[in-house]
């Protein structure tokens, strides 16, 4: 798979990554972050213009978070539906609820490069709740920028090790999604317990 998105990075560059990125934040399964390494490695060589990767990814970046925010608020019923034939998808989807539940708008934030697994997911979910749409902006834009400065950042400075690079981030993102969310569920329960000894508690 590296060699492929090496090939791929180096013939089709900057629109190529454009692209992927713009797709990997609605949730299609494309290699978006290896793509953004190999850019940056073909950046630090000079074969391309790392002003013109940056670029491209944060604006395909940028484009397809809002773009799934608005499908999620034009086509809500629709898109429950989508995210519930698959259980990857459901679960993800799930997830991300929680997570938002936790941590509210920087949620958008930190979904767009710490735990970005759930990235395409809170776009959905942000606007399938009819969060503000100025304040998923700003955070996704603000996302967005330590996403695209951390993957095409790595990838310039670590040419050579672009594949091991790739597995050590994607191992951690996994990890840290896990940990969110079992996270999330432990305040969901601690909630849920209190609301039940106030109820009875008022009977």
């Amino acid at each position: 798979m590296t060699d492929l998105i090496l090939t791929l990075a180096a013939d089709y560059g900057v629109p190529l990554l454009f692209g992927v990125t713009f797709l990997s934040c609605l949730a299609l399964p494309v290699p978006s972050s290896l793509l953004m390494l190999a850019s940056g490695g073909f950046a630090a060589s000079g074969d391309l213009s790392l002003a013109a990767v940056a670029a491209a990814a944060f604006c395909g970046a940028i484009m397809g978070d809002n773009l799934g925010y608005w499908i999620a608020r034009r086509f809500g019923p629709r898109l429950t539906r989508w995210l519930a034939t698959r259980p990857r998808r459901a679960a993800l989807r799930d997830k991300a609820q929680i997570f938002m539940h936790k941590w509210g708008g920087s949620s958008v934030f930190f979904s767009c490069w710490l735990v970005a697994p759930l990235g395409p997911y809170v776009n959905y979910v942000s606007g399938l709740s009819g969060f503000s749409w100025p304040r998923f902006a700003l955070w996704g834009m603000a996302g967005e920028v330590v996403w695209v400065g951390l993957y095409v950042g790595l990838g310039y400075l670590f040419t050579d090790n672009i594949g091991a690079i790739s597995d050590i981030l994607g191992s951690v993102s996994g990890f840290l999604v896990a940990i969110v969310v079992a996270a999330g569920l432990g305040v969901w329960m601690v909630q849920a317990s209190k609301a039940r000894d106030r109820k009875r508690a008022s009977h």
